[in-house]
C-alpha cells in the first residue's frame, strides 16, 4: 500500500505570496471577495476561485486566522501563531489580537465539571473601536 504525504503549505508562487502581503497589510479580517477585488485592483491576474484555495491552504497549516460572520460568510487575517482571541469592530474590521488566560481557565474548569475532553474554542469579541465611535 503506497503512503500519500500530506502536502505542505501552498506552493510559493507569485499569486500566494500576493494573498499574504495584502493580508499583511491589513488590520482586520477580510472577506475573500474582497481581497480578490483588491487584488485585481492592483493589477494581480488572479481568479476568486484561486483565492479561495490559497486562503483554505493558508488556514489549514496556520498561516491565517479565520472567522465565521453570523451572516456564515468567512473572513480571513493573518494572526500570530500563538494562541489568542480577537476584539473586532463591527463597523471598520480593525481587529486587535488578545491573550485570553483568563477565558482559558475558565474554559477548562467549565469543560472538566461537566466532564469534556478534547476541547476546542474560539472568541471574538465583537464592538466599536474608539475611531469609529469618535466619528
Amino acid at each position: 500500500m503506497a503512503v500519500v504525504a500530506r502536502p505542505g503549505p501552498a506552493r510559493k508562487t507569485r499569486q500566494r505570496a500576493e494573498v499574504v502581503r495584502l493580508l499583511e497589510a491589513s488590520d482586520g479580517f477580510r472577506s475573500a471577495q474582497r481581497m480578490h477585488a483588491d487584488l485585481r485592483d492592483g493589477g494581480v491576474p488572479i481568479g476568486l476561485t484561486t483565492v479561495y484555495r490559497l486562503l483554505q491552504a493558508l488556514v489549514e497549516f496556520g498561516e491565517v486566522d479565520t472567522m465565521r460572520l453570523p451572516s456564515g460568510e468567512r473572513l480571513y487575517r493573518r494572526c500570530s501563531r500563538t494562541h489568542h482571541h480577537h476584539l473586532v469592530c463591527r463597523r471598520c474590521g480593525r481587529t486587535v489580537e488578545i491573550a485570553g488566560p483568563a477565558v482559558e481557565d475558565w474554559m477548562r474548569r467549565t469543560t472538566a465539571r461537566h466532564g469534556f475532553v478534547d476541547v476546542n474554542h474560539t472568541l471574538e469579541i465583537m464592538g466599536t473601536c474608539d475611531g469609529c465611535t469618535s466619528r
